[in-house]
């Protein structure tokens, strides 16, 4: 915690004493500031450039991002707070946000609602009896991204000391804990009921179930061109004919037999279902290399597979320095052999995912596919590439029109030159350009990073998780937003520290888990495979959970405010209700100190009018990760739900 910044004394006198100005960018970083994007910069922007608001340079303040928290202790001895506030100048987008400032819980001043360009607001607030001002930068309705925000020249009058105090409670230790019952030892089948693939294009598929091995496969009524091993249970060859087709999955062991009867779809759509699997990034950066991809993949194969997990993807790390002289792009001597690295993977039913950049450099400084598109595709689909991850970097330095059309441009160049080799290459729209949800199905996008990167922090997952109400209409078959990867496990690198395991807590990554599969987001684990933990790895293998996330129906998610938090529901193909009761609250500052760790403690309650989900009378409610029914309720669900966690049920509507 910082000491008490003692400023200089003023002249003037009166019957309470001296005022002194107490500047709070002299706090420095000892300001305990909750930011959900970026680090509270000082005397700069919070992307390192000078302060600036609409043309004009101060050489003072703070760089901000929203959704940030500045809280301060006054102790009742402050007489007014003043300064400026705007929307920082160097950005690429108009983002929508708000100042504000309140004491003792109490709305003191709000700017209005700003964007880039906009001239800077001045304030002057009286601060007389209270004991905690906060300064507060809110979204305005378009979720975090690019809310660039200067508090300018911003200074306390007072005659006591300004202290800076945690706006959010430090998390309390607790033990991890376990929902989901094991598996059963008989055949349990969890592939989607839907897939889909294009005709003459290699088919790559599983029976993916759980259950004792030695295991036997049948599958009846596939494409034409399309054989199941029995042992294996992989599904491969080439589709000749389109068309629906319902084939029936068996799966025998020691212990019975499962079958279920899904749909596949021969034709031009693909990834009707999110994309689930693994991302090098968030655990190995740059570090990335051929030993890690094939740990991951065969900790994938072992554990994972089985439950529907199948993509295994690298990041950014694997490209050489130069291309060839015909112009083909290489692998580095980290990866020595990359159509060996995409047999190992296939080999073991599984899918290989690649990035790269429309730029000609890529966001970790490496090639890009700038005016390579076709050769790299090519390339790409000799490799064996199922999956493309294609950012946005080093495009700003050939275009620096920021218009979504100009945006959209070069994705569609990459879409054209993906549709021209017979491959069935599921396409990322990276690096979360506002509003991409408009515009990346036209350049052809099978899903979109919706934000900037996301890490393990809860303020964070929350600041993403939590708006995506706002492109949840844009969710289809087809067509995903991404709010980035699952932050369990241990990660670290791709973030510049050291590997460490997940900063949330239990209850968090239920509900981040849980967040995940109702916004019907692709899956993407980001953590050291090879050195999951057994509570990582049942929060990954629970299918029923899983389920929701792979429901053909790809419904949109809706959002509902309540007093403890906020209920997510999506609609299920078979006419339930996956919802989850999730105590969170994006703007939550902690005004009593004192109560940081009892909060935690206390669980939170949901009475919920099943109304709202337009059921009439009595449902069925099953608790999701416990894999257990609650019974029948009439009209009204209540629940109890952990600081931070979640409830996570299916309500099935009495027959």
């Amino acid at each position: 915690m910082a000491a008490m910044l003692m400023g200089a004394w003023s002249l003037q006198s009166c019957d309470n004493g001296p005022t002194k100005e107490v500047w709070l960018d002299e706090f420095g970083q000892d300001s305990c500031y909750v930011q959900d994007w970026g680090m509270l910069e000082v005397n700069r922007s919070v992307v390192h450039t000078p302060l600036t608001v609409n043309g004009v340079v101060y050489e003072r303040g703070l760089g901000a991002h929203s959704i940030s928290r500045l809280l301060y202790d006054l102790d009742r001895k402050a007489v007014s707070i003043s300064g400026l506030a705007g929307a920082d100048d160097k950005n690429l987008f108009a983002g929508k946000l708000q100042f504000k400032i309140l004491g003792d819980k109490k709305e003191l001043w709000k700017s209005g609602v700003m964007q880039k360009g906009d001239p800077v607001k001045e304030f002057n607030v009286n601060l007389k009896g209270v004991d905690k001002v906060l300064l507060l930068v809110e979204e305005c309705g378009d979720g975090i991204m690019y809310d660039h925000a200067d508090w300018l020249n911003v200074k306390i009058t007072t005659r006591g000391d300004v202290k800076p105090v945690p706006a959010w409670a430090k998390p309390v230790a607790k033990e991890k804990y376990i929902l989901t019952p094991p598996a059963p030892e008989s055949p349990v089948i969890n592939n989607p009921l839907v897939y889909g693939a294009r005709p003459g294009n290699p088919f790559l598929w599983s029976v993916m179930a759980t259950g004792n091995r030695p295991m036997k496969f049948e599958a009846e009524g596939l494409p034409a061109g399309v054989k199941l091993d029995a042992v294996t249970g992989r599904i491969t060859g080439k589709a000749t004919v389109e068309g629906e087709y319902k084939v029936t999955l068996k799966a025998t062991n020691d212990k019975g037999t499962a079958q279920k009867e899904v749909t596949v779809k021969i034709g031009d759509a693909i990834a009707l279902t999110p994309s689930m699997g693994w991302n090098s990034w968030n655990c190995w950066g740059l570090s990335v290399n051929d030993e890690k991809v094939r740990d991951a993949a065969r900790m994938m194969n072992e554990k994972l597979h089985a439950y529907g997990w199948e993509y295994v993807n690298i990041d950014d790390g694997w490209e050489a320095a130069s291309r060839t002289k015909q112009g083909e792009i290489l692998s580095n001597d980290k990866f020595p052999d990359f159509k060996a690295l995409t047999d190992y993977i296939h080999g073991l039913g599984l899918k290989f995912g690649i990035y790269s950049s429309p730029g000609h450099i890529t966001c970790g400084g490496h090639v890009g596919s700038y005016q390579h598109e076709e050769i790299d595709a090519k390339t790409w689909e000799r490799w064996g590439v199922d999956y493309l991850k294609y950012d946005y970097c080093g495009y700003l330095e050939i275009e620096k029109d920021s218009e979504e059309k100009t945006i959209q441009e070069p994705y569609i160049v990459m879409r054209k030159a993906l549709d021209k080799v017979n491959r069935d290459i599921v396409y990322c729209v990276g690096y979360g350009a506002p509003n991409v949800w408009n515009w990346a199905p036209e350049a052809g996008g099978n899903q979109w990073r919706t934000t900037r990167d996301i890490t393990d922090e809860w303020n964070v997952v929350t600041a993403i998780g939590t708006f995506q109400d706002v492109c949840a209409d844009a969710t289809a078959p087809g067509r995903n937003n991404d709010p980035d990867m699952l932050v369990v496990g241990k990660l670290g690198q791709g973030w510049g520290s050291k590997v460490h395991d997940s900063y949330l807590t239990a209850d968090e990554q239920y509900s981040h888990i849980s967040l995940w599969c109702l916004l019907s987001s692709p899956l993407l684990i980001g953590c050291d495979m090879a050195n999951m933990d057994d509570f990582t790895l049942n929060l990954l293998t629970n299918n029923e959970v899983i389920a929701v996330s792979q429901d053909p129906m790809v419904a949109p998610a809706k959002k509902m405010m309540v007093e403890n938090g906020q209920v997510w529901s999506k609609k299920l193909y078979d006419g339930s209700y996956a919802v989850g009761f999730f105590h969170v609250d994006p703007y939550f500052i902690l005004w009593d100190q004192e109560d940081a760790e009892a909060m935690q403690m206390r669980e939170y309650a949901f009475d919920f009018d099943l109304k709202q989900l337009g059921i009439e009378g009595k449902a069925m409610v099953r608790d999701l990760w416990r894999q257990k029914d609650l019974g029948e309720v009439n009209g009204i669900f209540r629940t109890e739900v952990p600081y931070h966690g979640v409830t996570f049920v299916k309500i099935t509507p009495a027959k």
